[in-house]
């Protein structure tokens, strides 16, 4: 009979974004540390494959766009559902680990392990699963307390007799991301004994998006007034936005002062001096770390790149929507800062009030009194590393 203790092939689900992949990473470790022969497989979402494959503890990754999350396209018919189950079936997996966060449901999960005849199923549930999961703990969230999601991972793997005494996020930058990042940064002129930080102003939902002419006021005063070093990053689709809080820039008289320049990434890339500069769209995920490893600090959303910047070790000033309080920055020096409001936590990609006032009323000043906190923080580290 297979026991979680002789299991060495092992399915991690994991069907949600970036920062939920990267979240799980400790208590993935934790499954490796307990029994160093096992093999970790992940079925995570095509939203969560490319941070996946940058994870060590990992041994493969498997895509599947689960018909019961909200992204997935509409299905033609169940075909994919049969063939995943018979799929997972010939790789002879010893049990399946589903994580969840507490608002979704692991049973379609679960019945997709039972039919692929996985013998060990563990996951958080509040309804009882009776035969689809053979290892149920029954989930307290949010009725009793509500944990960070790291933690709600790592105590459901402990369960099963699975530690691990470093839970910091785990990811690895390729080399040879470093390698045309570090050239980028040198062909538009960041000097590397001055501190660089990177401001990410987007996130897939509008109610963890802290308002464009409040971020143009942040990298002004920093740039500008600071003389700070600052790179913009994004997504090809959020060009707009990031051209918004230019234009937001240059309507605080930016230009004027001859700070600003726009940085145009091409093919030929030259040094230029410019205090704020634009990767907006041009780096992939691996370049994202790598950038971020190489950076002082991340001014951002409650979005991806902050998990990105926790598991390298960057220190982050998270603007943090209140749409849910389960994943601020892990292990890392951070602030999170947000207003009070009586509406927190309604999970909602859309603010239902149509205020925003959890981040609306977050003001430009605390935002750069923040990041100065966690710069100042750095140098007294080094500082003391030097004596």
């Amino acid at each position: 009979m297979t026991t979680w203790e002789s299991a060495e092939n092992i399915l991690c689900i994991r069907l949600d974004t970036i920062g939920d992949v990267l979240m799980t990473t400790p208590a993935i470790r934790a499954l490796k540390a307990s029994n160093p022969r096992r093999r970790i497989t992940l079925l995570t979402s095509s939203a969560g494959v490319a941070a996946a494959s940058l994870v060590p503890e990992i041994d493969e990754v498997m895509v599947y766009d689960a018909p019961w999350l909200k992204a997935t396209a509409p299905r033609l018919n169940s075909r994919p559902e049969y063939e995943m189950a018979e799929h997972l079936r010939l790789l002879n997996f010893d049990g399946a680990i589903i994580f969840t966060v507490y608002s979704q449901n692991p049973l379609p999960s679960a019945f997709l392990c039972y039919l692929a005849d996985i013998p060990l199923r563990l996951a958080h549930c509040h309804e009882n699963p009776y035969q689809l999961l053979t290892d149920w703990v029954k989930d307290p969230e949010p009725e009793k307390f509500v944990r960070h999601e790291v933690q709600r991972q790592l105590n459901l793997v402990g369960t099963i007799g699975c530690y691990t005494d470093d839970e910091r996020l785990s990811l690895r930058v390729p080399n040879e991301a470093l390698a045309v990042v570090e050239g980028i940064l040198q062909n538009i002129g960041i000097d590397k004994q001055r501190p660089l930080i990177v401001i990410h102003p987007g996130a897939t939902a509008a109610s963890r998006r802290y308002p464009p002419e409040k971020f143009a006021l942040v990298a002004r005063t920093l740039a500008m007034d600071m003389g700070m070093q600052v790179v913009f990053t994004g997504t090809e689709s959020e060009q707009e936005l990031v051209a918004e809080i230019e234009k937001a820039m240059m309507a605080a008289d930016a230009i004027a002062k001859g700070f600003y320049q726009k940085i145009a990434v091409t093919d030929d890339l030259s040094p230029k001096s410019a205090a704020v500069h634009s990767l907006v769209g041009y780096l992939n995920l691996s370049e994202l770390a790598a950038l971020l490893q190489l950076s002082s600090l991340l001014i951002s959303n409650n979005t991806g790149p902050v998990h990105i910047a926790a598991a390298v070790g960057t220190p982050v000033v998270d603007l943090y929507a209140l749409t849910n309080p389960q994943h601020t920055p892990w292990g890392i020096p951070n602030r999170v800062l947000f207003h009070d409001v009586p509406c927190k936590y309604c999970y909602k990609s859309i603010c239902p009030e149509g205020h925003h006032q959890c981040l609306s009323l977050v003001t430009p000043e605390s935002v750069v009194d923040a990041a100065c906190e966690l710069l100042q923080i750095q140098v007294e580290k080094e500082l003391a590393i030097q004596s």
